[in-house]
């Protein structure tokens, strides 16, 4: 995860950095402010421990740091654009950074310069009634709502290439509304109460001395400085978009044709990427990480130009490397083409949304469980198809939630069987899911079956399989009609291995890759060898006469030295 975490080069990595530190700062702010709801003891507690760090002098070093580094890497982003095609979520996260500076410019004049400068008491106390009913209070309120999601856009960005990010976020958007809704509750709160003890004038002079309430004059510097501070923002944004005009003035007299493989062709402008270009022109061009060099769905073959392209740089080369695409591939976010090239685009994203990265597929090294109802023909022969659809899912209705009770999920139902794979944060955790799946599979067989002998039917007999090895995950399907799937090797190994239960007359065979990955090391008397069809190397497992006695026999079949 680190790896695909800090890809990209010094600029993407410092931008990370800084973001991190900033939304750090923010949420640890916003709660303060909500524990305006708890009470006024309590939010001046936090904002002294706050302050401890943020206070101090490494502590303002690495914020007003990280603050001035992301706010020019910003403004340079937006000088040496190419164009200003965006997606939607890059184009919002792009637009509400740069509103930001217009409402925290006052927040920092009016809090941290006035205390350093004219020695102003700046509790939140103090900034709340210093706004409140006014403008300000909703310019702050603004702020704080424009801050928020500015940075959790930017964390969805940076996190989203992750394995967990997907299965994290409906908890997380959670987190996301309720930090923001705290602090404008405290912020209220607060207000409330602070408005209510200025009506009184002798609390109002006592709260103006603890504050050291600004004079006249201190206001008027505050402005002053205020309106300085705001006019330099202005101009470096005026000299940012400056230069985004100048490029594309100059650019207009130069430019490279493109040609896409089954796909238009393009005149663009030399100097920006490849993936810039497909941008300004329409060319739907699949980039998962935005552009930031820190996956490869962006990535490209080069079938005819490749030889005047600069070499690749190391994180891309690294990239590349990840993926072992062949020497004429290279990342469109990356390279800037200068001379005529024909290009084929690896993955199309045909100008639809949210098909684009799910389908691309996700490698996982996972634990998949076969099942099959044994001697199901025979059984059902005779019977009306609404007996057998019946029987079937009686059946399933009993072994299912013994698999999803352990984790797992059933990728398809095979007629009188299933496949079932087990996602978990690592292959040992995926395994150790699996094995309690297949026991908990054995005692829920047992329980239906003990039903059908009190009906006087006969009893169900099952064969499965557990086998862990490195798995796709992916859409497949027609577009708009693609149900997310696995597919490999270890899925055929799976299913011929479970064929095999039949002629053992046993109930279930359990992969030596699996139980390795479980912890288990088994004496090797206990393995059986079997050669799979289409599997190219044979494949060691441990045979389970009864799938419920499970943990028995892999005990049994432990060395006394091994982990259990």
């Amino acid at each position: 995860m680190a790896n695909v975490l800090w890809h990209g080069d010094w600029i993407a990595r410092t931008r990370i950095i800084s973001g991190l530190i900033l939304f750090t700062h923010v949420l640890f702010h916003f709660l303060n402010i909500g524990t305006g709801l708890i009470s006024p003891e309590a939010m001046d507690t936090f904002q002294e421990a706050r302050q401890v760090i943020t206070r101090s002098l490494v502590g303002s070093i690495l914020l007003y740091g990280a603050l001035l580094t992301h706010a020019g890497l910003a403004l340079w982003r937006v000088a040496e654009r190419r164009t200003l095609r965006l997606p939607p979520g890059e184009a919002l996260q792009v637009a509400l950074g740069l509103l930001i500076p217009l409402l925290l410019i006052p927040h920092l004049v009016h809090t941290r310069y006035a205390h350093e400068i004219h020695e102003v008491n700046d509790r939140i106390s103090y900034i709340v009634i210093l706004i409140w009913d006014s403008i300000s209070v909703w310019n702050q309120s603004l702020l704080l709502l424009i801050v928020w999601i500015h940075g959790c856009i930017g964390l969805h960005f940076w996190l989203r290439l992750t394995r967990w990010w997907r299965r994290a976020v409906p908890w997380l958007i959670g987190v996301a509304v309720l930090v923001p809704g705290f602090a404008l509750a405290g912020l209220i709160s607060e207000g409330r109460r602070m408005w209510d003890l200025f009506g009184d004038p002798e609390i109002r002079a006592a709260a103006l001395d603890y504050f050291n309430w600004p004079t006249p004059d201190a206001f008027a510097d505050l402005q002053r400085v205020t309106q300085a501070a705001l006019a330099v923002f202005w101009a470096l944004l005026a000299i940012a978009v400056l230069g985004y005009l100048l490029r594309k003035l100059l650019a207009r007299r130069r430019s490279v044709r493109i040609r896409y493989v089954d796909g238009p062709e393009v005149v663009s402008q030399k100097g920006m990427t490849l993936l810039e270009m497909s941008r300004a022109n329409g060319v739907p061009h699949t980039s998962l990480c935005g552009g930031k060099g820190r996956c490869t769905t962006c990535r490209v073959v080069v079938e005819e130009g490749a030889d005047l392209l600069h070499p690749p740089d190391e994180a891309e080369a690294r990239s590349l490397a990840a993926v072992k695409a062949p020497p004429n591939t290279r990342l469109a976010c990356q390279i800037r083409p200068t001379d005529p090239m024909t290009v084929f685009r690896v993955f199309r994203p045909e100008g639809r949304r949210h098909r684009t990265h799910a389908s691309q597929g996700q490698e996982r090294q996972l634990a998949i469980l076969f099942l099959d109802m044994r001697g199901f023909t025979a059984r059902t022969t005779g019977q009306l198809p609404y007996d057998v659809v019946f029987l079937l899912n009686r059946f399933f209705d009993a072994i299912v939630p013994a698999i999803t009770g352990a984790g797992g999920a059933v990728d398809k139902y095979l007629g009188d069987g299933l496949l079932a794979v087990f996602e978990a944060r690592d292959a040992a955790a995926s395994a150790r899911a699996a094995l309690a799946a297949a026991e908990a599979v054995g005692h829920a067989l047992d329980r239906f079956n003990r039903v059908l002998g009190d009906e006087n039917d006969q009893p169900v007999r099952i064969g499965m399989s557990l086998h862990l090895g490195n798995l796709v995950l992916g859409e497949i399907g027609a577009r708009d009609h693609a149900p997310r799937t696995i597919i490999g090797d270890t899925v055929n190994a799976a299913s011929r291995l479970e064929g095999e239960t039949k002629a053992l007359g046993v109930e279930l065979l359990v992969s030596k890759p699996l139980l390795r990955a479980a912890g288990h090391e088994l004496d090797p008397s206990c393995w059986r060898m079997f050669d799979l069809r289409g599997v190219a190397e044979p494949l060691a497992a441990l045979a389970v006469a009864r799938a419920a006695d499970l943990p028995e026999r892999i005990a049994g079949a432990t060395p006394q030295n091994a982990p259990a």
